[in-house]
């Protein structure tokens, strides 16, 4: 199926039925004043602008496919989305929500702090999953500048009007950010799972005797196994262990190289192979960094 792309937010107004937006490139959704939509199946959409949504369920059912997780909205979930990244859902005839969804063009950022910074943030790069689960008391907080947004839109524009939503925004995004990391510290038991599973997999990796397929293992591969996005998957092993998935990756590299210089007579050149290596001296020269010895020095240690 081909996502249905939504070029401007006015188009987005269209598709939901209400009216134009006061503004072009910013609204403050209400979902409260939005008659509910009866389901048509899945439907794909790309959006040419930013959109932020913070929802709960009234009634009915959906399935919502953010990148390749699903979620059910059983809580308060804030998700986000960025130009051009693609979204679905398959919502029941009886669906309807509650809470609010903002829509920004990047063009409003045009000359503001936020044209750069907002790329800092990654929950815009979550393509894969995920979104965040918030409490009411966090869903207040999140409310609140939301309506500031919508309060100083239907207002009379002046030259402060621009700045003071910048403002709202940042905040906004702030307290997300800091919503995530508490998310990634809450949820320990399904990030333990994750980071198990990480293991296992790469342990798996490793034991593959097949060169003829054998190449590094990549961030993009662990997370696609792992159905995760590979800012996620750094987002999780930051917070438990202060490690980024590649330095995992070359840890469990340089641990696997130890075992086979200090237990097998492969010459450097086939344990590099082994491991995925192109050429010996990329993997000579990962190994004198990690462990300042070269290969061949760590092997005479135990001869």
């Amino acid at each position: 199926m081909e996502p249905i792309r939504l070029k401007s937010i006015s188009d987005y107004h269209k598709a939901l039925g209400i009216d134009k937006p006061e503004q072009p490139l910013l609204s403050a959704i209400d979902l409260s004043k939005v008659e509910p939509h009866p389901g048509k199946g899945m439907l794909k959409y790309v959006f040419d602008f930013y959109s932020i949504s913070l929802k709960r369920t009234e009634s009915g059912n959906v399935k919502y496919r953010y990148g390749q997780q699903q979620y059910d909205f059983d809580s308060g979930i804030l998700y986000f989305i960025a130009p051009n990244q693609v979204f679905s859902f398959d919502a029941d005839e009886n669906f309807s929500t509650s809470g609010y969804i903002l829509l920004i063009h990047p063009d409003f950022f045009w000359k503001t702090s936020l044209a750069k910074t907002i790329k800092k943030y990654e929950f815009f790069n979550y393509r894969v999953n995920e979104a965040l689960f918030v409490s009411e008391k966090e869903e207040v907080i999140l409310k609140s500048f939301i309506k500031n947004i919508e309060r100083e839109n239907h207002s009379n524009i002046d030259k402060f009007s621009e700045n003071i939503i910048v403002s709202q925004v940042e905040s906004f995004l702030s307290y997300s950010e800091r919503f995530y990391q508490r998310q990634f510290l809450t949820r320990k038991i399904g990030n333990h799972q994750i980071l198990d599973r990480l293991e296992y997999l790469l342990d798996d990796y490793f034991k593959n005797e097949n060169l003829a397929v054998k190449v590094l293992p990549t961030v993009q591969f662990l997370a696609d196994n792992l159905n995760t996005s590979p800012n996620y998957l750094s987002g999780i092993l930051k917070t438990h262990t202060g490690k980024s998935t590649q330095q995992h990756i070359h840890d469990k590299l340089i641990e696997k190289a130890k075992e086979k210089l200090s237990t097998t007579n492969l010459t450097v050149g086939e344990i590099a192979y082994e491991l995925g290596f192109e050429q010996s001296q990329s993997f000579s020269k990962l190994f004198k960094r990690k462990t300042n010895l070269t290969p061949i020095e760590f092997k005479n240690t135990f001869n």
